[in-house]
Formats: C-alpha cells, sequence, structure tokens
C-alpha cells in the first residue's frame, strides 16, 4: 500500500487531490478528496442525476475507462497531448488513480495553462503552443468534455535552447464523450463538428480568464500549484 496520508498534494480539482508517486516521480496519484466522498457528490446533484449509480460519480473509474478507449482506438500519437494512464493503486487514501505526470526540462512539475495566462500573460510562445494542441484535437478529433484551462498544463524546456520555452501543452483531465454514444463510434463529420467546439471554447476559456485579470477579479479555486513536485 502506498502513504499518502502524510504528503502533500501538488494540486487539487473540485473532487481530487493529486500527488506525486512516493516511488516514482514521473507519475502521480490521483485519489478522492476525504472530505468530499462519492456519496456525497451524487447527493449534490439535482433531480435526475442523483439517480445515477455510485459509479458513475467515481471520476477516477471514468477517467481510466476513457484512457483504455483512447489506447484501443487511436494510434499513440494521440497521447503527444494527453497524459498516459497507468492503472489504479491502493493507497492509505483510498484506491487511487496512477497517471503520467508532466513535469518541465527543470524537474518541476508543470503549472497549468491557467496559472501561466494568469502569471505571464498570453505571450507567442503560448499562443504557437495553444494553436498546436487545437490543430492536435482536430486531426484526432479527440472524444472530450471542454478543455479547461487547469485541466491543461505548459510543458516547458527551462533551457529554452530551441528558442521557445513551451514544448507541449498536455490535457491531463476531461477527456472522453459525455454522451451515451462513445466518441471513436459517432459519424466522423459528427466527431470533427464537437472538436471544433471544444477548440473554439478553450479559446473562449482564454479571453474569458485574461478579460478576469484585467477586471481585477480573482483567478478562482483551481489550477494553481501547492508546490513544484521537488521536495
Amino acid at each position: 500500500m502506498i502513504a499518502l496520508v502524510e504528503c502533500k498534494p501538488f494540486a487539487a480539482g473540485g473532487n481530487r487531490w493529486c500527488y506525486v508517486d512516493p516511488a516514482d516521480s514521473a507519475r502521480c496519484i490521483k485519489v478522492r478528496r476525504p472530505d468530499f466522498s462519492i456519496e456525497d457528490r451524487r447527493r449534490s446533484k439535482g433531480f435526475p442525476k442523483n439517480l445515477k449509480p455510485l459509479s458513475s460519480f467515481d471520476d477516477n473509474l471514468d477517467e481510466f475507462k476513457v484512457m483504455v478507449s483512447l489506447q484501443s482506438h487511436y494510434d499513440d500519437h494521440v497521447f503527444a497531448h494527453i497524459s498516459r494512464c497507468y492503472g489504479f493503486v491502493d493507497t492509505d487514501m483510498g484506491t487511487g488513480l496512477c497517471s503520467e505526470l508532466i513535469r518541465d526540462s527543470g524537474g518541476e512539475v508543470s503549472v497549468s495553462l491557467k496559472q501561466y495566462l494568469w502569471e505571464r500573460g498570453y505571450d507567442e510562445d503560448c499562443r504557437r503552443a495553444v494553436n498546436a494542441l487545437c490543430e492536435h484535437w482536430l486531426r484526432y478529433r479527440v472524444p472530450s468534455r471542454d478543455l479547461i484551462l487547469h485541466n491543461v498544463v505548459v510543458q516547458r524546456d527551462m533551457n529554452g535552447a530551441s528558442g521557445s520555452q513551451i514544448q507541449r501543452l498536455v490535457v491531463i483531465d476531461g477527456v472522453g464523450s459525455a454522451g451515451i454514444v462513445p466518441g471513436h463510434l459517432m459519424p466522423v463529420f459528427m466527431q470533427l463538428k464537437k472538436a471544433q467546439r471544444k477548440v473554439a471554447n478553450i479559446h473562449q476559456r482564454i479571453d474569458d480568464l485574461l478579460s478576469d485579470k484585467a477586471q481585477g477579479k480573482g483567478p478562482g479555486m483551481h489550477g494553481f500549484l501547492f508546490h513544484s513536485g521537488q521536495e
């Protein structure tokens, strides 16, 4: 069993905390927030969503199924902009999902696109990286929910040898179709149309975040690292 209770998470989402795997610094472990159980999550939903089985509210199980589907129905290059999944592990905080931990060349855990934009703005390097991610999304017609800015991380080459610090953007959560029909089974034109909506949405989210900052609003609760993952 992997001990996480005494460790500090490096990031948190609405339902899960993210820890560096104590046995492998290139992997992270996602576990449910101890203060927000699956039962709590179901109770927080309105009718008729609160009638769904508990398993449908398990983010780790949902993510694992999506990753298995991606591995089965897409070529390996789809993971050029999506973090890989390595399956379930037992921890002292319950069952965790082990995933690829994206780090910069200097070893620090890569910051989210939200944190990058908030701290550095939408520079040309970042624009190129966003466009590359969007092109990838359209080329593969990746089934996904909205590309939320705190679910995309910015992997950087801190040496800057290539003249561009950003190596790639990587989606770490939110992949997979929310509908009943799996994305890969939809007609191609529908897959493309959905991917186009997600691409348009991430551009809108970037504009909205920058507008909020310009107006002096706060960045919200999620999307900023607690530590660099090198402790």
